[in-house]
């Protein structure tokens, strides 16, 4: 059974940084691709970055490029999402999900969301001006 768990969310300054994670188990990293989304109140969930063996780092959302960084740690079968700079329009509900495998979901060109099966729940991330 695929299970992640997104954590490291919280109230933070604008101009300030915070570090995501999501904990994965029944997925290794080298097999599937992991991608970050986020929900902001009102709009629909929105495909940020994401990371695979294929293609490494691939940014989605174009705003958040130069400031948000995908990780992952094999050792600790863990993903991060490093985001610095942060802005109040980065407040939104964070999630991190699996693709069914490296294969799907995260490519050169960007994300497909629908190609993402396992969600973990989402963790809040307020960004005050």
């Amino acid at each position: 059974e695929v299970q992640l768990q997104a954590s490291g969310g919280g109230l933070v300054q604008a101009g300030g940084s915070l570090r995501l994670s999501c904990a994965a188990s029944g997925v290794t990293f080298d097999d599937y691709a992991i991608g970050w989304f986020r929900q902001a109140p009102g709009k629909e969930r929105e495909a940020v970055l994401c990371i695979s063996s294929t293609f490494g780092m691939v940014t989605n959302a174009d705003s958040v490029k130069g400031r948000f960084t995908i990780s992952s740690d094999k050792a600790k079968n863990t993903v991060s999402l490093q985001m610095t700079r942060l802005k109040p329009e980065d407040t939104a509900v964070y999630y991190c999900a699996s693709a069914a495998s490296s294969a799907y979901g995260c490519y050169e060109e960007g994300m497909n969301s629908r190609e993402f099966k396992y969600w973990g729940q989402g963790t809040q991330v307020t960004v005050s001006s």
